[in-house]
């Protein structure tokens, strides 16, 4: 009877690997048709638009072919190395037991397949911009010539190689902690496209642009993470019940962050009127359908299927219920690929101005002080942050206090104030003008890099997570509170908070952006402008966090080392600064210049007034810091003499007693010796 139960229990994983493998490929090739016959109903329009010869059927209806590969692959790599890293438990030791070693060899695969589609992109896109037939844009004089023209075409080059690097790593991880960094190494492969596609060009950019980047984030988490699911569940894997709920969990976050900013992203484009009565609004309109149908369908199957997993469904009943999902989200993919193949319709929007198609969106009037605190532009991606943050951090908050445990209010005042500051950096007037007046963005650089960081890490998020999350218990896999002491103390977190790594971050990055020409090639991405921002205030984290931050830090520093660490770091934003205000050119002098705005007459004058911003700003953090840690060595102090007087009240003080007899005998040695 027993092995008549293992030889079922075989075959059924055998039935259910082979029927995950035609799901994927049937929904691979679902969303390659819907993208196919999607592109069809605009067939000529994009060339008729740019003046472009009808470059065959085999470049029109190849790329989106092409380009459902690749997305396909970098789907299922990311959803499979996020189910690694944070889904398929780990060992104590950090080793990565056989599910997370299959689900890791699974996105080894994916990442191969990512690699050929993303490499493949570029000659059909090159074709589809020249309007050529693919065979005449494969010489490889004529394709270089065109790679570096495109900047889409360069985005999908370094794709290919982003996956390369994945492929690789997936082949020769064996530990956890090395998964999570293939993991962070996939994502960064969608930021090249997010980069440079449509939403990066044209009038309100970086709102399509950040709205574009949680929407494709969520998508692939969503998409992946359940297809993973669903190859763990056909697998046999362990854990299944603990690894559905982590990941429903996760993919209720997705969807929100999907859909929300996918909702912004289209009205960026196109608006709420012309979504009737035109092949791009209509193509909105059925993806938003999707994603709705893929909201509700999702979140009553996740509740069946966890109901279900409690009294011990099998793999089999999860694939069932999960191949639906998987295929309207094919379907929904195809549907953006065609999306991104449809003009939008015409007539909708204006001629945007020039600061308009070089920052986003216009600044005719000059910056005023209730103009740069009142003024108000939603940062999606940094603003959204700020308010999750706070949030997150009350909530935290609120189950201490539910559970009878105390947390300082200054904690959570700090935090408040941390967030707050990255909020008014990022969407107030600061932030809005910082895309275009250099001393905006020096004002900003120094909330983001010197207020935030000093806030925030005197709230002590660690602590607070470590006291909210409750540790494994014993013989179960491990937790949130795990994966936070690993990072803790991991080499990536103990280089980073070496005092010279923090202080070269924190002060010589002035040096290397702004006195070279990285920060000229770099003004006028809209992405390198959140590269930057994330820069300012991680740099300022770090460099904060061992001198006053509350959480244990990697490097214990001692008193005098912290102040030593401040004092040092005063004299280079002193010199940064002034060397701004005697500079005799201009840093981006040809961005500013081209922006042409109205009100904008002496560059010099604007980058002296951001050099005594930058010169000024340093003594208010160091007068914060230097209270903090007056304070800071009095507790530190009064909890020494507590513990002083809990010893001596168990002990009869008996260290003071040594002491005094010791006091005693070289008394009496000195007296004898003198006699």
């Amino acid at each position: 009877m027993a092995t008549e139960t293992v030889a079922e229990t075989a075959l059924e994983r055998r039935n259910a690997s082979g029927t995950l493998g035609v799901l994927v490929v049937t929904a691979g090739l679902l969303g390659a048709l819907v993208a196919v016959a999607l592109t069809a109903l605009s067939a000529g329009a994009n060339y008729a638009l740019l003046g472009l010869p009808d470059p065959g059927p085999l470049t029109q209806f190849g790329l989106p072919v092409v380009r459902v590969l690749a997305e396909t692959g970098a789907v299922i790599t990311i959803g499979s190395l996020l189910l690694a890293s944070f889904g398929i438990p780990a060992s104590r030791d950090g080793a990565l037991l056989a599910d997370g070693y299959a689900a890791v060899r699974a996105a080894s695969w994916a990442a191969a397949a990512w690699c050929v589609g993303a490499a493949l992109m570029v000659p059909f896109l090159c074709a589809d911009a020249t309007g050529q037939p693919v065979s005449e844009v494969l010489s490889t004089t004529t394709l270089l010539a065109l790679i570096d023209a495109l900047a889409e075409a360069q985005a999908w080059a370094l794709t290919a190689v982003i996956a390369f690097v994945v492929a690789l790593m997936c082949r020769v991880v064996l530990s956890w902690g090395w998964t999570v960094a293939a993991f962070a190494v996939a994502l960064t492969g969608l930021l090249p496209l997010i980069a440079t596609g449509h939403s990066a060009s044209g009038g309100a950019h970086d709102l399509a642009t950040n709205s574009l980047l949680w929407h494709l984030y969520g998508a692939v988490i969503w998409v992946g993470g359940l297809i993973a699911l669903i190859a763990h569940a056909a697998r046999g894997g362990a854990h299944l019940p603990l690894v559905a709920t982590r990941f429903s969990r996760i993919a209720l976050v997705a969807w929100i962050a999907m859909a929300g900013s996918g909702v912004v992203n289209a009205l960026v484009r196109v608006p709420f009127d012309q979504l009737v009565g035109s092949t791009y609004g209509l193509l909105v309109l059925l993806k938003v359908l999707g994603l709705l149908a893929l909201g509700v369908f999702g979140y009553f199957q996740r509740r069946t299927v966890l109901a279900k997993l409690d009294v011990g469904a099998k793999a089999s009943a999860l694939l069932r219920l999960g191949a639906v999902e998987v295929l309207i989200m094919f379907a929904t993919l195809g549907t953006a690929v065609a999306l991104g193949r449809t003009p939008p319709p015409d007539g909708y929007t204006t001629v945007p101005s020039r600061a308009e198609l070089l920052i986003g969106y216009p600044l005719d009037e000059a910056p005023t002080t209730l103009r740069l605190l009142f003024d108000f532009r939603f940062d999606l991606v940094f603003g959204t942050l700020s308010l999750v943050a706070a949030g997150v951090y009350l909530w935290g908050w609120y189950r201490l206090r539910q559970r009878g445990d105390n947390w300082p209010t200054g904690r959570l005042v700090a935090w408040l104030l941390g967030c707050g500051s990255i909020l008014v950096g990022t969407s107030f007037g600061v932030g809005k003008y910082a895309m275009g007046v250099f001393s905006a963005h020096m004002g900003q650089h120094m909330v983001l890099s010197m207020m935030a960081p000093v806030f925030l890490v005197l709230a002590g998020p660690v602590s607070l997570a470590l006291r909210v999350f409750k540790p494994a218990a014993k013989g179960s896999p491990p937790g949130a509170r795990e994966w936070i002491l690993a990072f803790v103390h991991s080499p990536v977190t103990r280089v980073l908070t070496n005092p010279a790594v923090a202080l070269g971050l924190f002060v010589g990055s002035f040096y290397v952006l702004y006195f070279t020409p990285l920060f000229g090639m770099a003004v006028d991405r809209h992405w390198a402008h959140l590269a930057m921002n994330a820069h300012f205030l991680l740099a300022g984290y770090v460099f904060y966090w061992p001198v006053i931050g509350i959480d244990p830090s990697p490097r214990k520093l001692p008193s005098l080392a912290k102040v030593g660490l401040m004092f040092a770091s005063m004299p280079f934003h002193a010199f940064f600064g002034i060397i701004l205000m005697m500079s005799q050119q201009p840093i981006a002098a040809d961005f500013y210049r081209s922006i042409d705005l109205p009100w904008m007459h002496d560059l010099m004058a604007d980058q002296q007034l951001g050099g005594a911003i930058a010169w000024t700003s340093g003594e208010v953090p160091l007068v914060v810091v230097m209270f903090a840690l007056l304070i800071q060595w009095s507790r530190s102090d009064e909890r020494q003499a507590r513990r002083i007087d809990r010893k001596a009240d168990k002990d009869g003080d008996a260290d003071l007693q040594a002491y005094n007899a010791m006091l005693k005998n070289l008394a009496e040695e000195d007296g004898s010796r003198r006699d």
